[in-house]
């Protein structure tokens, strides 16, 4: 069953931890894969459908952690699918850093209602 609406995922990166080219991938995928989770649990119809229809994504950026927990709480308190990406600490960053977010995949408009003023990183 085809939904009417544009199902999308948003991956949001931290810029300010300057990431290796490698490493900023490796966040964005654990990211994509946690959110895709989420979603999953939270309506299998909706996580099917995107599946299904060439997993549309988008990858944006914030400036700071604070700016990334703030979207992930705004995302959990709409009940929009979200995962929040804590580094382990193995390479690069200091371990317990947030370093991305995950939303959805979910309805686009829901999505772009936090989304829309940030910038493609």
């Amino acid at each position: 069953m085809k939904l009417e609406e544009e199902i999308k995922q948003a991956i949001i990166i931290r810029s300010d931890l300057e990431m290796s080219k490698g490493k900023t991938v490796a966040q964005a995928c654990h990211a994509s894969l946690m959110g895709f989770f989420e979603a999953e649990k939270a309506n299998k119809k909706i996580a099917d459908e995107w599946l299904k229809t060439g997993e549309k994504k988008i990858v944006l950026k914030v400036s700071d952690e604070d700016s990334l927990v703030k979207l992930y709480k705004a995302f959990e308190y709409k009940k929009i699918p979200a995962a929040l990406v804590t580094d382990a600490g193995l390479t690069e960053i200091p371990p317990g850093s947030k370093t991305a977010l995950g939303v959805g995949p979910w309805k686009g408009s829901e999505i772009d209602q936090f989304t829309k003023p940030l910038k493609l990183l």
